[in-house]
């Protein structure tokens, strides 16, 4: 047995030798050459192409833009119009009013869109922001939504029914004169735009105005018999703004005098109101593939309200 154990092993080393022999000529002799160059090769495709990922990568300057709702297609297009300029904007959804203004005071964000500018104004001179906005996006008309198991038109709203209006004071404002053009109610004409509860002279109907967050409005329309919803909030609650509103708040500027206080806005810090990549994603905005994306996308909950898309 230990004959044929040392004969064995013998055998067994002299071929892995004889292994390591051929495996270091076919790594260092003259052969082919083929592999270690088809090697080299990809390793250098390789390198260069992870070279200009990161070149790639390092190049796009991505910019943070606050939000509130679902109605966001017109971003994909400004994406898809800035790629050539090596800009790209990251959305960062927020699920309240209250919200954006702040994180962009505070650095936490880039731009926001989300407000037009009777909300903004009313911002700044509560919360003391430096913060401005820096190019028009659309108008997001108010509507009264109705529940369709208590009422079917504007007429039926009778002494009693609950109407909900947001909370907060410019949308709130602009609710009541709303129901106040509707016929329901007479503000004080002494408080302009921004009307409240209080500032309401005579109840032409006898309505109980509930007040709530915007975004909820639409979640509470069933303990209701209607509620006055923007645009936006509208879309991402899957109403429609054509089949499911009795009433809409006239945005003819020639007629209504608020319009332009109606204007929803792209709003920066007041310290980058000129920053040129910035400039460039109002100037995206500002186009005609941007207006039909809003107008095939939301199908009349917006109107484009820059000058260039009238």
């Amino acid at each position: 047995m230990k004959k044929t154990f040392r004969t064995s092993w013998k055998k067994a080393a002299a071929v892995t030798l004889a292994a390591v022999t051929a495996l270091t000529l076919f790594g260092c002799g003259s052969g082919s050459g083929s592999t270690p160059a088809t090697t080299a090769a990809a390793g250098e495709t390789a390198g260069e192409a992870a070279k200009e990922t990161a070149k790639e990568t390092a190049e796009v300057t991505m910019v943070k833009v606050g939000v509130v709702g679902e109605y966001n297609a017109q971003w994909d297009t400004i994406n898809e119009l800035l790629k050539d300029d090596g800009i790209q904007v990251e959305l960062m959804k927020f699920t309240d009013y209250a919200a954006p203004n702040r994180a962009l005071n505070d650095g936490e964000i880039d731009l926001n869109a989300f407000q037009h500018k009777a909300f903004l104004a009313n911002d700044v001179a509560q919360k003391g922001y430096d913060i401005v906005d820096i190019g028009d996006t659309i108008i997001a008309p108010l509507s009264i939504y109705n529940n369709k198991k208590k009422i079917s038109s504007i007429d039926e709203i009778k002494d009693g029914d609950v109407i909900a209006i947001p909370s907060d004071l410019t949308n709130g404002g602009r609710a009541l004169k709303l129901l106040e053009e509707a016929g329901f109610i007479v503000c004080d004409p002494e408080k302009g735009f921004v009307p409240t509860k209080a500032d309401i002279t005579e109840y032409k109907v006898k309505i109980d105005i509930k007040e709530a967050e915007s975004a909820t409005l639409a979640n509470i329309l069933p303990d209701c018999a209607a509620a006055v919803i923007n645009g936006g909030n509208a879309f991402t609650a899957g109403l429609n703004p054509i089949e499911d509103t009795i009433y809409t708040e006239n945005v003819d500027k020639t007629t209504n005098e608020a319009v332009p206080q109606l204007i929803n806005v792209i709003v920066a810090r007041t310290a980058d109101k000129d920053n040129e990549v910035y400039k460039k994603i109002v100037d995206a905005y500002h186009t005609a593939e941007v207006k039909k994306t809003i107008e095939d996308a939301y199908q009349g909950a917006f109107i484009c309200a820059w000058d260039d898309a009238e």
